[in-house]
């Protein structure tokens, strides 16, 4: 008599291949690198030196309701950033985290401007990330690419933008404009994205999460992004029935839908950061249902204490999702990835494929799931 298979389902989905697009360098550390890398530097204002105390303080604080004071949790991280070495580090360990999480491919985004207190210029600080990516990808076998954030607060953006492109042939892919959204709307950069533009690079924006659909428009319209973080606001130009499901669109919508405009959906920093009150008024399924092109993402794995293995399990715990729908949200993720085209389709077709096919002859069933 076989022994009946008890994979657990987060087991299931951690060992399932995973593409993740939407994560900040920053808001991923480890606790312990964090206390090592302050005591190395005597940086004194830590609220903790007990690595799982300070993992709770980096949650506590972030879970507030809103962007505002979630992004505060970053001063501490970004002051132990700030030498080539610490970054390094720091970007190795991510592509270790994200070995040991299934992830296959990953696209990692900072901000250069954030880690100069110490007398770095913009290429150093780049080519010291890129240096720990290249490392972890030799040693772990995941893929990545680098996005480089301008932000939305500040005038150097142009310049930022034109290092992205400067390094296009060294690991970065693309150009991100991110930070609080209320008051610095994407058009007051238009100038950073018609160079990217014009350089054929790729473009993604953070819009939809504080502010509403009109920052969506914009960073699709005058800005020319191929991608949106978040665009949680999305829904306001959707209109739903008393159960949820959507019953109409309106053009800003249908324009996504129709030209498969990816939107990189993050559920439990969106609930964090208070882009929604609760996770089942959170609009991913019923946009997964409609046929957007979406999936799932970490955004600060340390702020919203959580992994991609864990975003997946909240949305099959909370939306019903099963170990399909999660190669399909993978899919599209590798779908909508900064990388050539035949690289996309290398990883679709000989590791996302045949490693659902793996687990579901593992399974030999998918009724447990």
């Amino acid at each position: 008599m076989k022994k009946k298979n008890t994979m657990k389902k987060e087991e299931i989905i951690q060992k399932a291949p995973k593409v993740l697009l939407h994560d900040h360098l920053d808001g991923g550390l480890r606790t312990s690198t964090i206390i090592e890398l302050a005591k190395e530097i005597k940086y004194n204002k830590l609220p903790t030196n007990d690595p799982a105390n300070l993992a709770e303080w980096f949650f506590r604080g972030a879970n507030k309701g809103n962007l505002v004071e979630y992004l505060q949790g970053f001063e501490h991280t970004i002051a132990v950033m700030q030498t080539k070495e610490s970054l390094e580090r720091i970007a190795f360990e991510m592509m270790e985290d994200m070995y040991l999480d299934g992830v296959c491919y990953v696209e990692t985004r900072f901000a250069p401007v954030f880690h100069q207190s110490k007398g770095l210029y913009y290429e150093d600080i780049v080519k010291a990330v890129l240096a720990g990516l290249q490392k972890g990808k030799e040693k772990f076998g995941v893929g990545f690419g680098l996005i480089l954030c301008g932000m939305r607060n500040m005038k150097n953006t142009l310049e930022i933008a034109e290092i992205a492109v400067n390094f296009r042939r060294n690991g970065v892919v693309g150009f991100d404009l991110a930070g609080e959204e209320g008051g610095y709307p994407p058009k007051k950069h238009i100038d950073a994205f018609q160079f990217i533009k014009r350089e054929n690079f790729n473009i993604t924006i953070h819009a939809g999460e504080a502010f509403g659909k009109e920052s969506i428009w914009q960073a699709i319209q005058l800005c020319g992004a191929h991608r949106i973080g978040h665009a949680t606001r999305l829904r306001e130009d959707i209109i739903y029935d008393k159960n949820g499901k959507i019953v109409a669109l309106g053009d800003l919508a249908q324009y996504i839908l129709d030209t498969r405009l990816p939107l990189e959906i993050n559920l439990l920093s969106n609930v964090h950061t208070g882009a929604v009150d609760k996770l089942e008024n959170h609009p991913f399924i019923s946009l997964y249902k409609e046929k957007f092109r979406v999936f799932l993402n970490t955004d600060d794995r340390l702020m919203s204490n959580t992994t991609l293995t864990n975003e997946y399990l909240t949305a099959s715990n909370k939306f019903g999702i099963n170990l399909d729908d999660i190669e399909k949200l993978n899919i599209n993720a590798m779908k909508s990835s900064f990388i050539p085209y035949k690289e996309r389709l290398h990883y679709i077709y000989n590791v996302i494929k045949p490693g659902y096919q793996k687990i579901r002859e593992q399974l030999l069933s998918l009724k447990e799931f």
